[in-house]
């Protein structure tokens, strides 16, 4: 008989679980600020770049929004294709695709942050910067959000929108959908996918002039840069393979049990519900309460030091209706759909997600919307 150490087992026992969530925690933290610091700096915002659109034709932060996709798309190509994160465990690549609560919460969504001046993101952004506005809006999404994760809403949609979803034999990311046909693994099918689709995304940016500015190229490829690497913080610095405790796959500090990179809706409830709920010991940080705070952190560090910081409320009872409306349509909408312009827009979009596009055609539609209707709006009191 050997009375031996099991390797395996041996090393388990010298990972520093706590240790190791720490790193991930702080890095994180850094990846968000600097999320929040580039999207002050460079004014990126999806809402903002469809309303360019809508209201002016002007594409350059749309372009700017595209390469962030294209650059975030390339890099969870690479990081698949080469083994370091599994595609699988990804929220946005499950079997089961929710298409109509996906296109419902989409164009609420996007109807909501249109309403109050801005998505998930750009509410943390403005938070930064010193907009009482966000503040207001972010409390009231953060409500929405949990009474739609587990409150009456939540139960309304498991019993209604949710029961139409589909349950396809493998994951709904394209690799995982086109791979049997091509005879490729759904690691190498998605390198190929995700560096072609990606090329031709930016080859689309780069074709005007608007996209070849240097701040738009800065900023797209930047912020798509970032989506790579918390992904990569997420599915391979915080992974073991067997837990210690539990001899199963973790993902360690994850609220999904899954790999995450940044998104806003859930992260904003995750935070009301650690503050409120901080005694519970079951309430541990994690990454999505981490989140939002480090993009608050990034984006007032560059209000200050650029001194645009400055205290904004709201200019009338109409425009608080209008912020908390768009607040509540964004906490249901995004939960929904799974997430906003940022964890569908770019995470999912970066995973070749089928769901994901219906999330964002959805939202870029209920956006549109939206602003037809502020448009008929002004010129019918005028």
């Amino acid at each position: 008989m050997w009375f031996g150490t099991d390797p395996k087992i041996a090393a388990m026992q010298q990972i520093d679980i706590p240790a190791l969530t720490h790193q991930v925690l702080w890095a994180t933290f850094i990846l968000s600020v600097a999320f929040g610091a580039l999207a002050q700096r460079s004014h990126f915002c999806t809402m903002g770049a469809v309303a360019d659109v809508f209201h002016m034709g002007d594409w350059t932060r749309a372009r700017m929004w595209v390469m962030a996709i294209a650059t975030a798309m390339m890099g969870f190509g690479l990081l698949a294709g080469f083994g370091l994160i599994d595609p699988a465990r990804a929220l946005y690549t499950a079997p089961r695709l929710l298409w109509l609560s996906t296109l419902v919460g989409g164009a609420l969504f996007g109807f909501g942050m249109v309403l109050a001046s801005g998505c998930g993101n750009k509410t943390l952004v403005r938070i930064g910067g010193g907009n009482l506005k966000s503040l207001v809006v972010f409390f009231v999404m953060a409500f929405a959000a949990l009474a739609a994760l587990r409150g009456i809403t939540g139960v309304l949609r498991v019993n209604t929108l949710d029961k139409l979803a589909v349950t396809l034999p493998v994951g709904q990311d394209l690799p995982a959908l086109l791979g049997p046909s091509f005879g490729a693994t759904r690691q190498a099918l998605g390198l190929v996918l995700g560096l072609a689709v990606g090329s031709l995304l930016w080859l689309w940016v780069l074709l005007k002039p608007e996209g070849r500015a240097p701040s738009a190229v800065l900023a797209g490829a930047g912020i798509g840069l970032l989506v790579a690497a918390m992904w990569w913080v997420s599915g391979h610095l915080g992974f073991i393979a067997e837990h210690p405790d539990t001899l199963e796959p973790t993902y360690l500090a994850s609220s999904t049990r899954g790999m995450e990179s940044f998104s806003f809706v859930n992260p904003m409830a995750a935070v009301v519900d650690w503050l409120t709920m901080y005694s519970d010991a079951s309430k541990v940080l994690t990454m999505a309460v981490v989140m939002p705070i480090g993009v608050v952190v990034g984006s007032a560090a560059v209000a200050l030091a650029t001194r645009t910081f400055r205290w904004e409320s709201f200019g009338g009872v109409e425009d608080m209706a209008n912020h908390l409306v768009g607040a509540l349509l964004m906490g249901t909408g995004g939960i929904l759909a799974l997430g906003c312009t940022v964890g569908q827009g770019l995470s999912g979009l970066s995973t070749l997600s089928v769901g994901s596009v219906l999330a964002t055609a959805a939202i870029v539609a209920g956006a549109w919307a939206a602003l037809h209707y502020q448009s008929w709006r002004v010129e019918r009191m005028g």
